[in-house]
């Protein structure tokens, strides 16, 4: 096994479907009640605000995927950018636990809704689904790949549902009918939990050693994810707080289950049966992303050297890979939903803003020619929208 490579198996189509069942997997089925509780009938802003936060950044991306195109991106952006092998070795691991984190929160909502559906513990229903999840990760990144977009196509169905039952509900919301002024605070706490459910296209940049033609198709599924899934995003927010009022929202664990039921009278069992495959997405997606980042820097030498290496047939890093499903099912039993995704946003905001930094410092020395290019002042507003998110976030 060790010294075996990734395999280069991977197109534009399944490249775009993997970045858009990270992003859709990594909150919508769970965070909107979370984001309604702060924002209120705003909510749909809060997502467009993180949407907007999140664009530059996902730009400057795209540019550093095509200089860089390896595991590890973000690591090998800074080390090119500022040649320090701890700053290096920091945001490498970083972007492994927040992945592993982020996977943690998805896992407990996925539980929550197989709860809904299968009277189980909590704890064997993050067994149940995070188990299986480890074992279809070392099968193959192809085989991943093909399923993860099964799941993208059903999860994507889901939340169409979402939105024509709360577009055609006929017994609207007295909030919605009666929409207060917008309270910004609010508006700007919403934007930073929606900003954990963007999270996503950052993770397609680590499957660049696995990609057939990297200079083309990592730009496009970076942007073309994002686009999609922001106008998802912000037509479900629309929908849920049309049909259901605020606080029954913001007060429920199943919160796209409750626009259903509430637009439609119908049971809610296929939507959470559809969350519950979101939630198994967006864990598959986080955690072959963490895996290849630890691929990534294994190839720096030194005590993580034992991750650079992939088994001979399956060409996965099963070391990687299991080391980062415990974690994630470890996150998942001991930490509450809300403080994995804030502690998630919080790693992200300050990897985002080194990474936009990185891409500053690189076009102004000049050196490794990118396939794609953004203005250059794209990375300054990713730079500062990533800090004054951060900072934003400290002082809620």
């Amino acid at each position: 096994m060790a010294g075996a490579g990734l395999r280069r198996r991977i197109g534009p189509g399944l490249l775009t479907a993997y970045g858009v069942g990270v992003m859709l997997g990594a909150g919508i089925y769970v965070l909107v009640g979370a984001v309604a509780g702060a924002a209120g009938i705003w909510a749909p802003l809060s997502f467009l605000l993180a949407g907007l936060v999140a664009a530059p950044s996902a730009l400057s991306y795209a540019e550093l995927s095509t200089r860089y195109p390896e595991a590890a991106g973000e690591a090998a952006y800074v080390e090119a950018a500022f040649n320090r092998r701890w700053l290096m070795l920091a945001v490498g691991l970083a972007v492994a636990l927040a992945g592993a984190i982020s996977a943690g929160a998805v896992l407990v909502g996925g539980a929550g809704y197989l709860g809904v559906l299968i009277d189980m513990p909590g704890w064997l229903a993050v067994l149940v689904l995070g188990i299986p999840t480890i074992i279809i990760a070392l099968i193959g990144v192809l085989e991943s790949l093909r399923f993860a977009a099964l799941l993208t196509a059903i999860e994507v169905l889901g939340l169409v549902l979402v939105i024509w039952a709360g577009g055609m509900a006929t017994d609207l919301s007295p909030d919605w009918i009666a929409a207060p002024p917008p309270v910004w605070a609010g508006v700007a706490l919403g934007a930073t939990l929606a900003f954990f459910a963007f999270i996503g296209f950052e993770d397609i940049v680590n499957m660049a050693e696995e990609v057939r033609n990297p200079s083309r198709d990592l730009p496009i599924a970076i942007i073309a994810s994002l686009l999609i899934t922001t106008v998802l995003y912000g037509l479900v927010a629309w929908a849920a707080l049309r049909a259901v009022p605020v606080a029954a929202l913001a007060a429920s664990n199943q919160p796209l289950a409750l626009v259903w039921e509430s637009a439609t009278g119908r049971s809610a069992g296929i939507l959470s049966l559809i969350a519950v495959v979101a939630a198994l997405n967006g864990v598959l997606g986080l955690m072959i992303m963490a895996t290849r980042v630890l691929f990534g820097l294994g190839r720096r030498g030194g005590v993580l050297a034992v991750f650079h290496a992939a088994h001979p047939r399956f060409g996965t890093p099963v070391l990687a890979t299991l080391l980062v499903g415990a974690g994630i099912i470890i996150a998942a039993l001991t930490l509450p939903l809300a403080a994995l995704a804030e502690l998630t946003s919080m790693i992200l905001l300050v990897v985002f803003a080194l990474i936009n930094a990185s891409l500053i410092v690189l076009r102004a020395r000049g050196g490794t020619k990118a396939g794609f290019q953004v203005w250059g002042i794209v990375p300054w507003f990713g730079l500062v929208g990533s800090i004054a998110a951060f900072v934003a976030a400290l002082v809620q």
